[in-house]
């Protein structure tokens, strides 16, 4: 078929050792990336691109955050949204007290600081880890929701405890039409996705990867734990504080502590562990699922009930078919959406051959 290595020869180790050695891969991804800068923003109307695609982008980069932290360092959290929360009313907070800073910048500091707080909350993993460190994660999600919505001073002492991102301004454009915030928001999720998929390669993702397979054996080997772990819970807030950055500037534009609650935490592990554990394509295979999966079956539970069904009973019938596919493709594949792609190409590659 089309995807074959045959013919294509590597005459250095930087080509053997290139993110996507085979040339099928690179042309793939060029085109996805062409088809997302440049089809889409012409086709798209504006209720895709601010209320489908961009929440789509959003949740793949909070997602690509939990997967680096739990499929690639084996360390469960159930605190995203509280890190993606310490990110929005980071970035709110240093935009507001100090306005001169590009809004740019204001979310890569507003990384920086869900990524120190995210060390704050991964302290207790070299000594716990599994379910309970779960349960301290969830402790920080609870705590960090309280603490958004009793103290004042996170909020501006609004009264509503809503906060309302000032406009994004850099070079004197603003990013107020749903195109441009697309865009915006593309290009962060496809440079970071790409600064993943370099890091878990690295010597830094081969340790995460010893310490999530067997922690003693790492350890003997020579692998600092705390060290290894904390720095998985930096990168992986970081991600998710940008994550929440972009969801209370680029997507609500006003957003509430309740917005990060935890339900919304147990989206994101949906989409991980759906998409696939350890796998950087599974976190926009996961977020994909979870975002268009109910649109799909909203129309087409409209179609087939032709309108002879409440709202009420379509929206139960949407989480049940929705829950019901998700058992389902569980137990066809536990590893995810990813591996049956996986799966696939080693297909293509093997034909017509048996395998």
């Amino acid at each position: 078929m089309f995807y074959r290595e045959a013919g294509q020869f590597k005459a250095s180790y930087a080509a053997d050792q290139s993110i996507f050695p085979i040339a099928q891969d690179r042309f793939g991804v060029l085109v996805i990336l062409a088809v997302a800068f440049v089809f889409v923003p012409l086709v798209a109307n504006e209720y895709w691109l601010r209320s489908i695609l961009t929440p789509f982008l959003i949740f793949s980069l909070a997602a690509l955050g939990l997967n680096i932290l739990t499929g690639y360092a084996g360390q469960l959290s159930l605190g995203t949204a509280g890190f993606m929360a310490v990110g929005a009313f980071a970035a709110y907070n240093l935009q507001i007290r100090i306005p001169e800073i590009p809004f740019i910048l204001d979310f890569v500091l507003a990384g920086l600081i869900a990524a120190a707080v995210g060390i704050l909350f991964g302290l207790p993993s070299l000594r716990i880890k599994g379910f309970y460190l779960a349960v301290a994660t969830l402790a920080a999600q609870f705590f960090l929701e309280w603490l958004f919505t009793r103290v004042g001073w996170f909020t501006n002492y609004s009264s509503s405890g809503v906060i309302t991102a000032p406009p994004m301004v850099m070079f004197g454009f603003e990013f107020s039409g749903a195109q441009s915030r697309y865009l915006l928001t593309l290009s962060i999720v496809a440079v970071l996705a790409l600064a993943a998929k370099n890091m878990v390669r690295s010597e830094i993702g081969r340790a995460w990867m010893a310490v999530r397979d067997m922690d003693v054996a790492a350890e003997v080997i020579g692998i600092r734990l705390l060290h290894t772990k904390l720095l998985a819970f930096a990168v992986s807030s970081f991600y998710c504080g940008i994550a929440g950055a972009l969801w209370a500037y680029v997507y609500l534009g006003t957003v509430e502590p309740q917005a990060f609650d935890i339900f919304r935490s147990f989206e994101i592990l949906f989409m991980i562990i759906i998409g696939g554990l350890g796998s950087i394509l599974g976190s926009f295979l996961g977020a994909a699922f979870i975002v268009l999966l109910p649109i799909v079956l909203n129309n087409v539970s409209s179609i087939f009930a032709g309108g002879t069904l409440s709202a009420h009973t379509l929206s139960h019938l949407e989480l049940v078919i929705f829950g019901s596919l998700i058992i389902f493709f569980l137990i066809v594949e536990p590893a995810g959406l990813a591996r049956l792609w996986q799966i696939a190409k080693e297909k293509f590659r093997l034909w017509p051959f048996p395998y």
